[in-house]
């Protein structure tokens, strides 16, 4: 091959080679507009009106702030609960907490946590209503005034 056929083959390939990088640049900085500002849901979703009461479901995996922020209640409770400051702790899983703080007693802090939030929690109380049974009208309170 010439010298002349080498030169133009590569100024091609690099001409072609740009014009990908141009092409995928451009897709990219197009998608990544798109998806700029998504974020994934809060848990459990901000507005949502059910919030988790089962403490059954509290495993050893978790963190104070990520149960605290299930059960919507302050993880201060459950720090002092557990005799542990929040400083240093709040990434730290029940099981990490339990092996610093607690490592011969295994499982407490787990089952702390849960009787932390039976005793804060609210009791339950069943309602049954018959199909038949129409629900009373929701009445206004006044304001109070000074």
């Amino acid at each position: 091959m010439s010298p002349v056929k080498q030169r133009l083959l590569l100024v091609g390939m690099i001409v072609i080679g740009f014009a990908f990088v141009v092409f995928f640049g451009i897709r990219f900085f197009h998608a990544f507009r798109a998806f700029n500002g998504h974020r994934p849901p809060h848990f459990p979703p901000l507005g949502s009106q059910s919030v988790e009461t089962d403490v059954s479901l509290i495993r050893d995996w978790m963190t104070i702030g990520y149960i605290s922020h299930a059960y919507r209640l302050p993880p201060k409770l459950l720090y002092e609960a557990l005799n542990i400051p929040p400083n240093g702790n709040e990434r730290k899983s029940l099981k990490q907490l339990n092996d610093e703080y607690y490592p011969m007693e295994p499982g407490i802090v787990l089952a702390k946590v849960k009787a932390t939030m039976l005793a804060i929690q609210p009791p339950v109380v069943p309602t049954v209503m018959s199909p038949n049974t129409a629900m009373p009208p929701v009445t206004a309170i006044p304001p109070i005034k000074p």
